[in-house]
């Protein structure tokens, strides 16, 4: 059989099984990268891609084990705002400052988690498509294409270790850049910038500000 052959086969399969939505995304690389550092957070430490996905899941089933509202919202400034917005991504609900925000009972409470959504969660399957509006006027076959493009300018891969300031969490860019990381199979690490130092303390605490350029991901909303 000639070598062609088996180039046009892996061609076809590669993309047969390229993620379209953002919701195949999590699937996608919990599935290939499992184990492999996802996120790192003060509160959480290191969760591995297969957990991440458990974590952003388990915030679908509490949101969707009631008729969910169309849109959805968090800002508690910690990691939890990012496993609800891909929890929204993965229910088919849209993201954004206007949506109803999401309970805290849902947020690691006693709705996380919840068995009433896990039906309702797998039958989004069938709805979760890239024509589904997701934030700020994508759609999740907009977004995609948009880290596509930007992952091949950023260069990243799963060997990227990326730091980003968990204070500004709730910014588009940080959240652009939290989907690029995802997209690319990185680790997101979320710090917690340390305020200057002023008077005697300023002796001993000379760390620097985490240098975070948000410069490549202020277009990815727009």
């Amino acid at each position: 059989m000639p070598p062609d052959h088996f180039a046009g086969t892996a061609f076809v399969l590669r993309h047969c099984f390229m993620a379209s939505t953002l919701r195949d995304l999590l699937i996608q690389r919990a599935a290939r990268l499992q184990g492999r550092p996802a996120l790192t957070a003060p509160e959480w430490g290191t969760l591995g891609y297969g957990q991440l996905r458990n974590r952003a899941e388990g915030v679908a089933l509490g949101l969707l084990a009631a008729p969910p509202p169309p849109s959805v919202f968090s800002a508690t400034g910690t990691a939890w705002d990012w496993a609800a917005e891909l929890a929204a991504a993965a229910a088919g609900l849209t993201w954004g400052p206007g949506g109803q925000r999401v309970p805290m009972e849902v947020l690691g409470g006693p709705r996380f988690n919840a068995e009433a959504g896990r039906g309702a969660y797998h039958a989004r399957e069938q709805v979760v498509t890239g024509a589904i509006p997701f934030s700020a006027g994508l759609t999740q076959g907009e977004l995609m294409l948009r880290l596509r493009r930007l992952n091949a300018v950023l260069g990243w891969d799963h060997d990227t270790r990326v730091e980003l300031p968990l204070p500004r969490l709730g910014e588009p860019a940080l959240r652009a850049a939290l989907w690029s990381a995802l997209y690319a199979g990185a680790h997101a690490v979320l710090v917690t910038e340390t305020a200057p130092a002023t008077g005697l303390l300023a002796r001993f605490r000379q760390a620097p500000p985490l240098a975070w350029n948000p410069d490549p991901f202020l277009d990815v909303w727009r």
